[in-house]
């Protein structure tokens, strides 16, 4: 039985394989730059093939857009299944994800979506939309003004990345701001955002590797 043979009579598959070489060239070109042919031919389809399930450019665009923040989802669900502590666990998998890795990864739906949120007004709401719904689900655990801060920083690092300036230590980066997550007082409503320095820091018992053991 030829490969063509088996792909028409598992039409779900076909529809992943469209959806991941999507994803894979979103990450490469962004979603904006999608080509029907290109996805076509990655998939090893014809036009005709990948139009019988997204029946145009935009609908396979959305389609993408709606798989990746799915597994997004699931990747943020993993972490905080791993996170023992409440609070503020939505925020350190918000930045665990966002800063993970700066290395071009074809199966990071973060990497996928961010050559094309920042350029696509309909993709700019959905993103809106999803991160409106994240943080009202967590709300009891990542309202915190300094989670926010730390959210909006990672949110930073990941453009002045992808703009293509320096950061000395995304690793370093990454651990400090999760590491402010971890603070005791992350919760209180007077908090001192501007006066969070090093000695705060130390203070909290939080070195620039993470929390340090009593």
């Amino acid at each position: 039985m030829t490969s063509a043979h088996s792909r028409k009579k598992q039409p779900d598959l076909v529809r992943r394989s469209l959806l991941d070489c999507a994803a894979r060239f979103a990450t490469e070109h962004g979603l904006t730059n999608l080509t029907i042919q290109a996805v076509a031919d990655a998939a090893g389809v014809t036009k005709g093939g990948l139009f019988h399930h997204f029946p145009t450019k935009q609908a396979l665009i959305e389609a993408t857009s709606r798989d990746l923040l799915e597994r997004l989802d699931a990747e943020i669900d993993a972490r905080l299944a791993l996170d023992s502590v409440a609070q503020g666990r939505f925020t350190r998998a918000y930045v665990d994800i966002a800063l993970a890795t700066q290395s071009p990864d074809l199966s990071n739906p973060w990497a996928a979506l961010s050559l094309s949120v920042a350029t696509d007004p309909g993709l700019m709401r959905l993103w809106g939309d999803w991160l409106a719904g994240q943080l009202e689900r967590h709300r009891s655990t990542d309202n915190a003004p300094m989670l926010e801060v730390v959210r909006l920083a990672a949110d930073g690092a990941w453009l002045t990345l992808k703009t293509g300036n320096p950061v000395t230590d995304v690793a370093a980066l990454r651990a400090r701001l999760i590491a402010l997550t971890r603070l005791e007082d992350t919760r209180l409503a007077d908090i001192k955002l501007a006066g969070i320095g090093l000695a705060d820091i130390k203070l909290a018992g939080i070195g620039a590797d993470g929390p340090q053991s009593p």
